[in-house]
């Protein structure tokens, strides 16, 4: 990060919601208000022996660390350009004997660094770590509970020649990463790895319809001098016209749910209460939940809470298959339930598009694009009503549905969908992010394909149908909101 980037921000006292950051000059979608790399950051200890602990890339075949055989790397240039990070956390595990849990090893690493460089690395840090919110007194008995064992683990842990640290400020580590930790993505931004704190982020506060975006952008992370490699880091992007003196904002959940249901969420995750302007006057409500009237014939209210009802059922019984993987069972879960919401819940609808979702991908990964493409369809168009249009996940939702299209065989679908997509991508991601090239390079590829079509649609599928035989089928996997953005926590 630098150091003049952070002159795009200020902080400044936003009330109520404590403190803010709002913009020091004007700025135009797609713009990067500021960047920054994260003070500590940790692999999930489910994917530790599958992550590169340096660059967070998912793949197979990494290097273990020979000493605390713990820590994985892609190669010794990884391990070379962790190693000011991983050297005492190296030292801990190997004599304790095992690696504790992603919480712990977290903790552990913001208060080497806060040993380090006292909870501020740079001049264009605008708060200490120290200084971020932990909201102990706000848990639950039982995050209580989670946290009193954290701290025990913690203790068990950390070396006996690192500065020592009392109960009470050991818990305030751990709330402040309960409520700050930011979910970190792999590569391509598809798969959550792993969690970070990230402080200047922490400053940016809640809403439902917010200003910016954040996005993981890990930069230059191949270099073969290890010197070279940019460290982990998140872009703050602006999603449409910034004015000078506005407060700068970010979602810290999904829009797509009721807004009750959002401040409810909001409430326990991060201790606040939304009065957001889509919250206070519940927009988009009425659109979640609404009867299908396409035909001019609104059903009644009796039959629409009825076909919610079992919509929501049925949802139950596709997430229980999904993990068991029946995928067969899904799919004929959602055929039936999608009849029977047809002529009743629009195309709004939450839990119409939950199913659609969920049809659409699991039907992709069986390759039936066709129908999956029928649904994936129907599925953005009713995103398209709901999300914000440079929303990053809308992106996403598009982009997949017009690689559907695209295997389905429907070329010009296909294409015009990535086209959008991509030009909401570079809004979110930006042109250096390597899902935006992925899509750049597709674009490119079905552009082609299309003017084939063009020229002579037989000659084009008879074409498409011989290669789909000999190769493999290229899949764009989805992904959750969390894995896109990853949840971020009130500071």
């Amino acid at each position: 990060m630098t150091l003049g980037i952070m002159e795009n921000v200020e902080l400044f006292d936003a009330g109520k919601k404590g403190r803010g950051l709002r913009a020091t000059r004007e700025h135009a979608a797609g713009d990067v208000v500021f960047s920054e790399p994260s003070f500590a950051a940790v692999v999930f200890d489910s994917l530790s022996t599958q992550v590169c602990h340096s660059c967070f890339r998912h793949q197979a075949n990494l290097h273990r660390c020979a000493q605390c055989k713990f820590a994985h790397y892609c190669d010794r240039t990884c391990q070379v350009a962790c190693w000011e990070e991983h050297k005492q956390e190296c030292a801990a595990i190997r004599k304790v004997g095992k690696a504790p849990s992603e919480n712990v090893r977290l903790a552990a690493r913001v208060l080497w660094r806060i040993q380090k460089d006292t909870g501020v690395v740079s001049d264009g840090q605008l708060t200490s770590v120290d200084n971020l919110q932990e909201h102990v007194a706000d848990l639950s008995d039982d995050d209580l509970k989670a946290l009193r064992i954290d701290v025990h683990a913690f203790l068990d842990y950390w070396p006996s020649n690192s500065k020592q640290h009392p109960v009470d400020y050991l818990s305030h580590i751990f709330g402040i990463i309960s409520c700050n930790g930011f979910t970190l993505s792999d590569q391509r931004g598809l798969q959550a790895v792993g969690v970070g704190l990230f402080p200047n982020l922490c400053l940016v506060n809640h809403d439902c319809w917010p200003n910016c975006t954040v996005i993981l952008n890990h930069g230059n992370r191949s270099a073969v001098n290890s010197a070279l490699h940019s460290q982990k880091r998140i872009e703050l992007r602006a999603l449409g016209k910034i004015a000078e003196g506005e407060e700068l904002t970010v979602g810290y959940v999904d829009f797509l749910a009721l807004s009750g249901d959002r401040q409810r969420t909001l409430k326990q995750r991060y201790y606040f209460d939304c009065t957001c302007q889509h919250c206070s006057q519940r927009t988009k409500d009425d659109l979640m939940t609404a009867a299908d009237d396409s035909a001019g014939n609104k059903p009644p209210a009796e039959l629409v809470r009825e076909v919610a009802a079992s919509s929501q059922e049925c949802l139950e019984k596709v997430d229980k298959c999904r993990a068991e993987g029946d995928y067969h069972e899904v799919v004929k879960l959602c055929r039936a339930c999608l009849e029977k919401q047809e002529n009743v819940l629009a195309d709004t609808h939450l839990h119409r598009l939950r199913v659609l979702s969920v049809a659409s991908e699991v039907l992709s990964y069986q390759h039936a694009f066709s129908e999956a493409a029928d649904y994936a369809r129907k599925m953005v168009e009713g995103y398209a009503k709901l999300y914000h249009p440079n929303n990053a996940q809308f992106g996403m939702a598009i982009m997949r549905t017009g690689v559907t299209c695209w295997h389905a065989g429907l070329i010009e679908v296909g294409h015009g969908m990535i086209c959008k997509a991509f030009a909401i991508l570079m809004i979110t991601h930006g042109p250096n992010h390597p899902i935006t090239k992925d899509l750049e390079s597709m674009r490119t590829q079905t552009e082609v394909e299309l003017k084939m079509f063009q020229q002579n649609a037989h000659g084009y599928h008879t074409i498409r149908e011989a290669a789909l035989k000999n190769q493999p089928t290229r899949l764009v996997q989805s992904s959750s909101a969390d894995e896109i953005e990853g949840p971020l926590r009130k500071k």
